[in-house]
């Protein structure tokens, strides 16, 4: 099969090498000038290394992901570390996590923030949640505010809970179910993962791997619209310059931009895609000429108190000779995709943000600042109320040859690159098997939804 494929983030790049190894002729357009998405990088000049737009991390529990780096002979290029996380309270950082089990626990029982015995109730429920509960589905029907508040306490939620959902999710905070904060607790590890070069370096080198399989990847390419032929065996798929046809086509976009790209969408379908609410992404990046914390890689902060979800010393993490001494804060949060901070410059969205670099560091002087950049992207961060997974679309559409994989099928699992990569897998070999089990070749619509992990 002639398959396109729209979007060269990690999904679209991992469906596209699957299918290309399977023989399939495949073709990726990318509207950016680079591959990798949310996680692709930039480069200042001096720079070894590029920095992603949107801070990011792998977990060593993220097995897709480093089975595909190894896969495509990328293994070596991956390393762990064990940096700080901290919680600000009451004009300070502290520790919350460690380089083991034990490490990690102490710091949760030191946290002030709660009476000891709460703290204790708290790290048993986090242990419970991550090494005892194995299936999801009964946690998704009921709120993680909810949840947490019953079997945490009233002081934990309030100390750290609320502030952990009201930061991620803002007005949609009360909304969100407790698979999702099991998730976070059953995906995160005590060590952090980075590729040599930057996330933009793996995303490099997975478009090279697809290329030698035989695909193309064309960036800076956007598309622009979607269409069945007339006879209705094939797509059309529209390019600025003219069209190409596919016998497939696999969508790798914000469901909102599906919506837009293929208006033959059966009503129901394009409703369930409208209906999934999700928040943007807003980051400033500040390149210091020193140090700003103490040695803390990420600063969870309450936004209660703060401007912002989280403050990001990259190069507490990465060393900042890889960015010609550079030393990088990340300043990000998310906000609905309406939020005036979306239209601010950069020099105006530091002027809101700056004030936070002072309170971290009461000897901070804007004359430590070298440079800064701003990203945002409107759709980074989808909700998931109670129940989610009897609303998601399914990875096949109403309309034959048409799939569709984002970051909101991911569920119970959070954004991020690994379920990138597993969903981009998942919809290949779905579309694989639709190609050898359907007498035409054609696919047949069955809603489905995911299955406990």
């Amino acid at each position: 099969m002639n398959v396109g494929i729209i979007g060269a983030g990690f999904a679209g790049l991992s469906a596209a090498y699957e299918l290309a190894r399977q023989g399939h002729e495949v073709t990726v357009y990318e509207a950016a000038p680079q591959a990798g998405g949310l996680a692709s990088g930039f480069r200042a000049p001096g720079w070894a290394w590029a920095l992603e737009r949107f801070y990011h991390h792998i977990f060593a529990s993220d097995r897709t992901i480093l089975e595909l780096a190894e896969t495509i002979g990328f293994q070596d290029r991956v390393f762990f570390r064990s940096p700080v996380t901290a919680q600000w309270w009451q004009g300070r950082a502290y520790p919350i996590d460690g380089a083991n089990p034990l490490d990690a626990a102490l710091n949760v029982l030191r946290f002030p923030a709660t009476p000891p015995l709460d703290r204790l109730r708290f790290g048993l429920v986090v242990a419970y949640l991550k090494y005892g509960v194995r299936d999801w589905r009964p946690l998704e029907r009921t709120t993680a505010a909810e949840w947490s508040r019953r079997w945490m306490g009233p002081r934990v939620y309030r100390a750290i809970i609320q502030p952990l959902l009201e930061g991620k999710f803002g007005p949609h905070a009360r909304e969100v179910n407790m698979a999702w904060l099991w998730a976070r607790f059953k995906a995160r590890t005590f060590r952090l993962g980075y590729f040599q070069g930057g996330f933009q370096a793996f995303a490099d080198a997975l478009v090279e791997a697809v290329r030698a399989q035989g695909g193309r990847v064309c960036l800076g390419t956007p598309v622009v619209g979607l269409r069945p032929t007339a006879g209705g065996n094939a797509w059309e798929l529209r390019l600025p310059d003219g069209a190409e046809r596919f016998d497939r086509i696999v969508a790798t976009v914000p469901p909102s931009a599906l919506g837009r790209l293929v208006p033959d969408l059966p009503s129901g379908y394009l409703q369930r895609l409208l209906d999934l609410k999700s928040l943007g992404a807003v980051v400033l990046i500040v390149a210091l000429d020193r140090p700003l914390t103490d040695g803390l890689y990420w600063v969870n902060l309450d936004k209660r108190d703060f401007p912002m979800l989280a403050l990001v010393e990259h190069t507490n993490y990465i060393e900042p000779a890889h960015y010609a001494g550079d030393h990088l804060i990340y300043l990000g949060d998310y906000l609905p995709a309406n939020h005036p901070y979306f239209d601010l410059s950069t020099e105006a969205l530091f002027e809101v943000y700056e004030p936070a670099l002072r309170r971290l560091n009461p000897d901070y002087s804007r004359a430590w600042v070298r440079n800064m950049w701003s990203f945002k992207a409107r759709y980074a961060q989808p909700v998931v109320p109670v129940n989610y997974s009897e609303h998601i679309p399914p990875l096949r559409t109403p309309l034959p040859g048409l799939y569709f994989a984002s970051m909101s099928q991911v569920y119970p699992w959070d954004r991020g690159t690994n379920f990138a990569v597993e969903i981009g897998q998942r919809v290949a070999h779905l579309l694989i098997r639709d190609i050898m089990n359907s007498p035409n070749g054609w696919s047949v619509y069955v809603p489905t939804h995911p299955q406990a992990p």
